[in-house]
């Protein structure tokens, strides 16, 4: 397989799912549930979305790095959940908060030294995956989250 040097996901309907909601919208405080599960006080479950782990396990085991870019009113929540999730390490580089992922991607080629065309990034809305395709990243759009068939589409571009 052909890896790229760096994948980047978008959190909220791409890596996670936060109970139908965006991490801003829900109401914290954030706990592990007794079967460890993370929750908010509303009781509503967040998830990683089922193929989420094995990718992440795949792309690390091959030497891949890993990035986070998502654009939220509240990057603290979303830190505090990839925390519990015992996420929080896995990634190399992290932009979350309000703005453009255009700014998201310019910090993480910064600090990363890797160049667009070498990046993967998955993202749920179309405006993203446009504005980010522009700056020559492989752009991944997913529906419902990231699964197998959208990073062997990745992998294969």
């Amino acid at each position: 397989m052909n890896y790229p040097k760096l994948v980047v996901f978008d959190l909220d309907f791409t890596l996670w799912d936060c109970g139908g909601l965006w991490i801003d919208c829900t109401t914290p405080p954030f706990h592990l549930d007794i079967e460890g599960r993370v929750r908010d006080r509303s009781g509503r479950v967040f998830r990683l979305y089922p193929d989420a782990g094995e990718i992440l396990d795949e792309l690390e085991s091959n030497g891949v790095e890993l990035g986070l870019a998502s654009r939220t009113d509240q990057p603290d929540w979303a830190g505090e959940v990839l925390e519990l999730m015992e996420l929080r390490n896995r990634f190399d580089y992290e932009q979350i908060y309000p703005g453009s992922k255009v700014a998201h991607f310019e910090a993480i080629r910064a600090d990363s030294g890797i160049d667009f065309a070498d990046m993967v990034f998955f993202d749920d809305e179309h405006r993203n995956i446009i504005e980010v395709g522009e700056l020559g990243v492989n752009c991944i759009h997913v529906s419902r989250g990231v699964d197998r068939h959208a990073f062997q589409q990745a992998i294969s571009e």
